[in-house]
């Protein structure tokens, strides 16, 4: 692997990542800015779950399902573009791995807002459709028949696409290079969502708040309601 190259593949990517479609279309569009934080309230309580991410789940309470669709696709393209270019250019995978995964931190911690962004999501999937468009159907309805049919837990549904990412990426190409990208993103993310994770562990520990509260604010939490609903599947409460 050229160095050279590598890092250009790390610098592009990372610039890519870190485009702020989210501060782009609130502004262009709809003439108002998403928050760094945001305050959901819990009815009938004192409590206030904190949203503390720039990307499209943000945008999609603040703006709604439409703004939140926008931008999303927004975000997955934007790691997709410079992934694709690089697995295009390059016989080596090395340099589009390096280009998605330095995509997934520009739209974590993005130099043009802040550092403040989302968590990643949206950047895995983009950089999936290139990689392995059957691997990215596979992980996200496999996270998401673990995390509601088998726990019943909307935050596992959420995170067992990624962990899946792990032994699928292994199964499909049997190389240490895919498989230190899953691993990688993994860690990626989970270093972004812990201010999340703190708290809503810290919620379900005290018996504060249900997170049906903050998933009934956006149109991919609504969405995992209905597919509960659909399938007649009661989740597990906290205690």
């Amino acid at each position: 692997m050229n160095g050279y190259f590598a890092l250009l593949a790390c610098c592009i990517g990372y610039l890519c990542g870190a485009a702020p479609f989210t501060k782009i279309i609130s502004r262009l569009f709809y003439h108002n800015s998403v928050p760094d934080e945001l305050e959901v309230e819990v009815p009938g309580s004192n409590v206030y779950y904190n949203v503390t991410s720039a990307g499209a789940a943000a945008a999609s309470m603040t703006l709604g399902a439409r703004a939140g669709c926008m931008i999303g696709i927004l975000d997955m393209l934007k790691i997709a573009v410079p992934t694709l270019g690089f697995k295009l250019a390059f016989d080596q995978p090395e340099y589009y791995m390096i280009a998605a995964g330095s995509g997934m931190i520009g739209h974590n911690w993005p130099v043009f807002n802040r550092f403040r962004g989302g968590r990643g999501i949206s950047s895995v999937y983009g950089a999936m459709f290139v990689i392995d468009w059957i691997g990215a159907f596979a992980i996200a309805g496999g996270g998401l028949l673990i995390g509601l049919a088998v726990f019943r837990d909307f935050i596992i549904a959420y995170l067992a696409g990624l962990w899946l990412l792990i032994p699928w990426m292994w199964f499909r190409f049997h190389d240490w290079t895919h498989l230190g990208f899953a691993i990688g993103v993994n860690l990626i993310f989970i270093i972004a969502m812990l201010p999340d994770l703190r708290q809503y562990l810290r919620f379900k520990r005290e018996g504060k708040a249900d997170i049906d509260i903050v998933m009934n604010k956006t149109p991919m939490g609504r969405g995992m309601l209905k597919i509960m609903h659909w399938l007649k599947i009661k989740r597990k409460r906290s205690a």
